[in-house]
């Protein structure tokens, strides 16, 4: 495995990810932030590439602490839809570590499509070896760093493995522009869906062309 160049194994609130979603970003883009949480991605690409930063969150305390920090965030349900945003409005938007989360995937991945012109999606790779050992051996939900919750208590609802999502875009007409596989900070270079523990996307509509 190689170090991600510009990453390596710094961290961003326990987030690698988030510092190579904000090297994808031009400074002074437009962004939608889909399931933002606490803001801290948002906040990070606000200051740091000077977006011009939108989030869309369903947890109350979630919103209220992105507020606190100076974000426009609003509360609302993905799985409804983004009926309040007009086409191509924004420039990049982006689902990291929410696809999983969500009811209607399709609709979600459909939606960010709409509104910008290039989603950024990020999730944790269910294919990655240890979970395959655990499950294997324990005969039980495995836990890891990526996927740390109880069976009874996990948030996370679709779970999918890096060829679950190739195959997914393939079958919707969708192009993977670029991919990053990682483990910790590390890029993984072979054998992704067995070694990677998180995949992050940069994907369009076929028909759009990256300028």
């Amino acid at each position: 495995m190689k170090p991600l160049a510009g990453v390596g194994e710094t961290r961003f609130n326990g987030r690698f990810d988030y510092l190579l979603i904000a090297s994808l970003l031009k400074p002074g883009s437009r962004v939608l932030d889909l399931g933002c949480g606490d803001g801290s991605l948002l906040k990070l690409l606000v200051d740091k590439k000077q977006v011009i930063g939108r989030g869309v969150e369903i947890s109350d305390d979630g919103v209220r602490q992105c507020v606190g920090r100076g974000l426009s965030v609003c509360h609302g349900d993905l799985d409804e839809g983004l009926g309040d945003y007009p086409d191509d409005v924004f420039d990049y938007v982006i689902l990291s570590q929410t696809l999983q989360a969500v009811h209607k995937p399709e609709l979600i991945l459909a939606e960010m499509l709409r509104v910008g012109r290039i989603g950024i999606v990020s999730f944790p790779n269910f294919g990655h070896w240890r979970i395959r050992w655990q499950l294997l051996v324990t005969g039980r939900m495995p836990k890891t760093d990526h996927l740390p919750h109880e069976w009874y208590d996990n948030p996370n609802i679709r779970l999918l493995t890096v060829k679950d999502f190739h195959d997914f875009c393939a079958s919707r007409n969708l192009v993977i522009a670029r991919a990053w596989y990682l483990s910790g900070g590390r890029e993984v270079r072979v054998v992704p869906n067995l070694l990677a523990k998180l995949a992050v996307f940069v994907v369009r509509k076929s028909q759009r062309k990256l300028r």
